[in-house]
C-alpha cells in the first residue's frame, strides 16, 4: 500500500524548507476570496443544516482529550484511491492494486466529506471507511488543486446503512488562533486508522508555497502536533472540538506539521460543492519579501526599506498591462532593480504575507486592485485588474518550476 501525503506524495517536504529561507520565488497572485462572513452566509443558505460555522473561542472552557475523541472519532474517515498503474509501479500484480491512503472528515448531513486535493488526486471516485469499519463509495463531486481542498459525497443511503449516524464536524475560525493553544490531529498515518496526536499551534499566517502548481496556500498553520503519511486531509482541531484547520503537509520527525486553515474551507467549500471547482484570482508576476541582501541590489535603497520586490513578470497578465517592472539580469547572470510593493490599497506592505493576506481575505476575480511602488525613488500608485489564475497540468512525473 502506497500512502498518501503531502510531504510524500509530491515533494512537498523540500518546499515546506523554502519557508525557512527569505528569498525564495513565491507567486503573489494568490488566492482571493470573498470575506470569511459572506461565504459562511453563502454556505448556510445552500444547506441551512450543514455546518455549524463559530469563533474557536466561543465556549470558556475547553474539553478534555479524551472526551473530544469520542466526540469526533465517528466523524473522521479514511480515503482510499486506487492509483493508476503507469503512474507509480511498473505494470503487473502489485500495480494492478496499488492505492494510496489519506484521511478526511465529515462536512454536513448530505454525506459529504472534506479532504486533500492531494489525497483524491485525479480520481472521480473513491472508497471511504468509517472507524467502526463499514465501507463505503464517494464520488469526487468537488477539487481545488491550489487550495489543496476536495469534496466528495458518500453514494449510499447512509440513513440507514450508518451506525451511528455520520455527525458533521464544527469548523472553527482559524483567525482567531494563537500561538501555544493546544490542538489535536486526528487520522490514519500509515493506515492506522483512528489515531490521535497531540501538540500546539506553532505559528499562524504561513505559506505553504508548492512546487506542482508554482502558488502557495497563504495562512497555513504550522503545529508541532506529530502529521505523518496517512494524516493528510484529516482535521486539526482545537480543544473544543472544533476544526480549525485540515493537515496536509509535514516534515518526517521534525516536529514541523502544516494545516490549510479553517477559513479557507469555509470560503472554499461551498463554491465546490455548488460549481466543482474554486476560481482564484492573479496579478501576474513572483516576488519575494525585501531582505537587507536584496535591497542592496536595488540602487540607492536604504538597508532596511520595507516591501516585497518583483521579480517576474508574466506577460500580458493583470501587472504587466498596469506597467509593473520586475528585475533585470545582467550579462553576468546578476539580477538588479524591481518594483517595490509597499502598499495595497493603502495597506502597508512589509511581507509577502500582508499582500497575499489581503489578496485573500479582499479581492475575487474582476476586482480593481491599487498596488503602491518604489521606484527610482518615487512612489507610484498603479491599478489593475485582477484576472482570473492559470490552471497548471495537474500530476506530472516532474514537478513544474514557478510560472515565470
Amino acid at each position: 500500500m502506497i500512502f498518501s501525503h503531502a510531504m510524500l506524495h509530491r515533494s512537498k517536504l523540500k518546499i515546506v524548507l523554502s519557508i525557512i529561507f527569505v528569498f525564495t520565488t513565491i507567486n503573489v497572485l494568490l488566492i482571493s476570496q470573498h470575506p470569511v462572513m459572506a461565504q459562511q452566509q453563502q454556505q448556510q443558505q445552500q444547506n441551512s443544516t450543514v455546518v455549524d460555522v463559530i469563533p474557536a473561542k466561543d465556549n470558556e472552557s475547553s474539553l478534555s482529550l479524551n472526551s473530544i475523541f469520542k466526540e469526533v472519532e465517528n466523524s473522521v474517515v479514511q480515503i482510499t484511491r486506487k492509483v493508476p498503474p503507469s503512474s507509480i509501479l511498473p505494470p503487473g500484480p502489485e500495480s494492478e492494486n496499488a492505492t494510496t491512503l489519506g484521511s478526511g472528515f465529515v462536512y454536513d448531513n448530505k454525506g459529504r466529506i472534506i479532504t486533500n486535493n492531494h489525497v483524491v488526486g485525479d480520481a472521480k471516485i473513491v472508497d471511504i471507511t468509517l472507524v467502526d469499519g463499514n465501507r463505503y463509495t464517494a464520488n469526487v463531486i468537488g477539487t481545488d488543486i491550489f487550495s489543496d481542498i476536495a469534496v466528495i459525497e458518500i453514494v449510499e443511503n447512509l440513513t440507514e446503512q450508518s451506525s451511528p449516524p455520520l455527525r458533521p464536524l464544527i469548523i472553527g475560525n482559524s483567525s482567531e488562533l494563537e500561538v501555544g493553544e493546544q490542538v489535536i490531529a486526528i487520522g490514519n498515518p500509515f493506515g492506522l486508522a483512528g489515531t490521535m496526536t497531540t501538540g500546539i499551534i506553532s505559528q499562524t499566517g504561513r505559506l505553504l508555497p508548492d512546487q506542482q502548481t508554482g502558488f502557495s496556500i497563504p495562512n497555513a498553520i504550522q503545529t508541532d502536533t506529530l502529521i505523518n503519511p496517512g494524516n493528510s486531509g484529516g482535521p486539526l482541531l482545537n480543544m473544543n472540538g472544533q476544526v480549525i484547520g485540515m493537515n496536509t503537509a509535514g516534515l518526517f520527525g521534525s516536529g514541523i506539521g502544516f494545516a490549510v486553515p479553517s477559513n479557507a474551507i469555509t470560503r472554499i467549500v461551498p463554491a465546490l460543492i455548488e460549481k466543482g471547482n474554486y476560481t482564484h484570482p492573479w496579478l501576474g508576476f513572483t516576488a519575494a519579501t525585501l531582505t537587507s541582501d536584496l535591497a542592496e541590489s536595488v540602487e540607492g535603497l536604504e538597508r532596511n526599506f520595507k516591501g516585497v520586490l518583483v521579480d517576474s513578470i508574466v506577460k500580458d497578465g493583470p501587472a504587466d498591462k498596469a506597467g509593473i517592472q520586475g528585475r533585470i539580469t545582467d550579462q553576468y547572470g546578476e539580477k538588479h532593480g524591481g518594483d517595490i510593493i509597499t502598499a495595497v490599497d493603502g495597506r502597508i506592505v512589509n511581507q509577502n504575507e500582508d499582500l497575499i493576506s489581503y489578496i485573500e481575505e479582499n479581492k475575487e476575480v474582476g476586482d480593481r486592485i491599487t498596488l503602491t511602488i518604489y521606484r527610482n525613488g518615487q512612489f507610484l500608485d498603479l491599478e489593475m485588474t485582477i484576472q482570473e489564475r492559470p490552471s497548471p497540468v495537474p500530476y506530472l512525473t516532474e514537478v513544474p518550476s514557478p510560472v515565470p
